[in-house]
């Protein structure tokens, strides 16, 4: 991979023996290795057992999860936030296994619709809940640095699984606490 930045770095004009672009090759195979490394992980190896036994069918929700991946279209960075909500059915997953699903899907090459299915899949197999919902709010550098080039603009994608999805009011209690600012 290093040859092949190398290249491209040669292909649009730069010189790769000048001091700043020295180990830019390595560097970035180091860096987009990173940055896709969620395809070669293992959900249940993400979750480890953090399953625990639990009486309670509320919601639980964790709100703003940082997420960071790229645009399968043009390999450029999109980042936002992620917000899952499910109500358990008889065991809750561990808080931060959904920190920690959300990253391995996130560290893919993908649109934001496919990452935000591929989340509350996950959730929904590993924990078997009544519902799930998830949101992901996030802006595009695709759309801010090209193209169109609007930078406050931001996209919002949902999807809704179970009791999340069949019922109206599970899901506009979902909505509404991800939406306030606590």
């Amino acid at each position: 991979m290093q040859d092949l930045f190398l290249k491209i770095l040669e292909s649009i004009g730069e010189d790769p023996s000048r001091e700043g672009l020295q180990k830019t090759p390595e560097r970035a195979a180091k860096a987009l290795q990173f940055l896709t490394s969620g395809a070669n992980e293992d959900l249940t190896t993400i979750v480890n057992g953090a399953l625990f036994e639990s009486v309670s069918r509320e919601m639980v929700i964790v709100k703003d999860i940082e997420i960071y991946s790229l645009c399968e279209h043009h390999m450029l960075p999109f980042f936002g936030r992620c917000h899952i909500g499910y109500i358990p059915d008889g065991k809750v997953l561990g808080v931060s296994k959904l920190a920690r699903i959300s990253d391995m899907f996130s560290r893919r090459l993908q649109i934001q619709e496919k990452l935000t299915h591929e989340i509350a899949t996950a959730v929904f197999d590993i924990a078997k809940p009544l519902g799930v919902g998830v949101i992901v709010e996030a802006s595009h550098l695709c759309m801010m640095m090209r193209g169109v080039q609007k930078q406050n603009s931001s996209m919002v994608s949902s999807s809704m699984l179970g009791s999340f999805l069949s019922s109206d009011r599970t899901r506009s209690e979902f909505l509404q606490l991800v939406s306030s600012r606590s």
